[in-house]
């Protein structure tokens, strides 16, 4: 079987690693020139670290990144609404790691170069069209000129192509733009004097304004590290369209940021003077898209952020696409036809993505925040009179159990 993957990311690059651990062959297209290390801090939570683990690169996460050990919820105010511990510290038998995304794609990319063979990534190949037929798919690949350069012909194809997917635009070609909700997120790091523990995590503010901070590696002296900040506040209704395309990434104005920061007073750390003396960051519109009805097509099917893109909400999004990719290539080892492989995949995983990407749209487990503060919108004296320890607890368990990684019973929560 060889299995033909559309995506860079850290989904499809999972996905090469599974699929080579099962031995199914399989070559990988990214449509940019190289693969970079993008991006700024995301959590990698236990369930998928786990899978990575098993590909055996633990040791080399653990290097390049923070054992995240307790997460914060506060109101805007800077007062405590809940806490968390995390990984190991809360039962698990592996961390959650904080990491720089870049990074977290690095060490599984050289892992697929050293695997697979650095022939099997091409790199410059943008998905132009696909056809199937009953022995398999044939897919044509362009360079950025749009002059053809390859034809590839597999028995599956699997779109990792993120949430402008041009695998999901073929097979959804009336769907539309992503979703926009009217939030900006506004993201850097910078090496930074260690707050807490070190290896903390505080998330300040509900939905509809927010400031997370946490650290990503370690930084230029033991008391420093690598801080990764970011600020998500709804500036529209969510009415109009996003922000085109080539506006996701773009360069972030201190002078329209800073005084959305000035909303929040977060203790243990000085977030303004972090944001301020961070020389470059950058904003993004928060979009998501509409669970679909179905992913696999025939030989072809999505995965990652082609298959379920969500809001920045809980630590999900890089993990569901780790979870997916294992899922996918236990699948396609156990079933006689890949077409029966592929369904039962999407049974399996489409449901539980799809309820995690409402649950984001609600606030995800966050959510805890926004109920607290809609009651208590100026501060309490005793959040227990506010919402009760009962309340809050379902509200942050019931995320962590749709999305797969509930911890130890008993261990996880801490009463401050």
């Amino acid at each position: 079987m060889k299995a033909i993957i559309v995506g860079g990311g850290i989904g499809g690059l999972t996905t090469a690693l599974m699929l080579t651990a099962r031995g199914i062959g399989c070559e990988l297209f990214e449509q940019a020139d190289t693969i970079r290390e993008l991006g700024v801090g995301i959590n990698t939570l236990p369930h998928a670290i786990r899978e990575l683990a098993q590909l055996g690169l633990l040791q080399k996460l653990d290097d390049v990144s923070i054992r995240t050990d307790v997460l914060y919820y506060l109101n805007r105010h800077g007062q405590e609404v809940w806490r968390d511990t995390r990984g190991v510290d809360a039962g698990h038998d592996v961390p959650q790691f904080s990491i720089h995304r870049g990074r977290l794609q690095s060490v599984i990319h050289r892992a697929v170069e050293e695997r697979l063979g650095k022939e099997s990534i091409h790199t410059g190949h943008r998905l132009g069209a696909f056809t199937q037929d009953e022995g398999g798919v044939t897919a044509h690949f362009f360079d950025r000129s749009g002059h053809h350069i390859k034809t590839v012909r597999g028995d599956i194809l699997i779109g990792a192509d993120g949430i402008h997917s041009r695998v999901r635009e073929t097979l959804f070609p009336n769907e539309g733009p992503p979703c926009w909700n009217g939030l900006m997120l506004w993201r850097g790091a910078r090496d930074w004097p260690m707050f807490l523990t070190g290896r903390s995590m505080i998330v300040a503010g509900g939905l509809n304004a927010k400031v997370v901070v946490y650290p990503i590696a370690q930084g230029s002296s033991p008391s420093n590290r690598l801080t990764n900040w970011a600020v998500l506040v709804k500036i529209g209704d969510g009415s109009s369209p996003p922000p085109r395309r080539e506006d996701w990434s773009r360069p972030g104005r201190r002078e329209e940021l800073m005084p959305h920061v000035a909303r929040f007073s977060v203790p243990h750390i000085d977030v303004a003077s972090l944001i301020s003396a961070t020389p470059e960051f950058y904003e993004y519109p928060t979009c998501d898209r509409d669970p679909l009805p179905y992913w696999s097509s025939g030989r072809v099917t999505l995965l990652g952020d082609a298959a379920h893109p969500m809001y920045p909400v809980g630590s999900n999004g890089a993990s569901q696409a780790i979870l997916d990719a294992r899922c996918l290539a236990d699948l396609l080892v156990r079933s006689e036809h890949p077409r029966q492989a592929l369904v039962a995949y999407e049974q399996k995983r489409l449901p539980m993505t799809a309820e995690i990407v409402r649950s984001n749209r609600r606030g995800g487990p966050e959510g805890v925040i926004d109920a607290v503060e809609q009651l208590a919108p100026d501060g309490f004296t005793d959040i227990d009179k506010v919402l009760s320890y009962a309340q809050r607890e379902a509200i942050v368990r019931g995320y962590a159990s749709k999305a797969g990684f509930a911890a130890v019973p008993g261990l996880a929560a801490v009463r401050g």
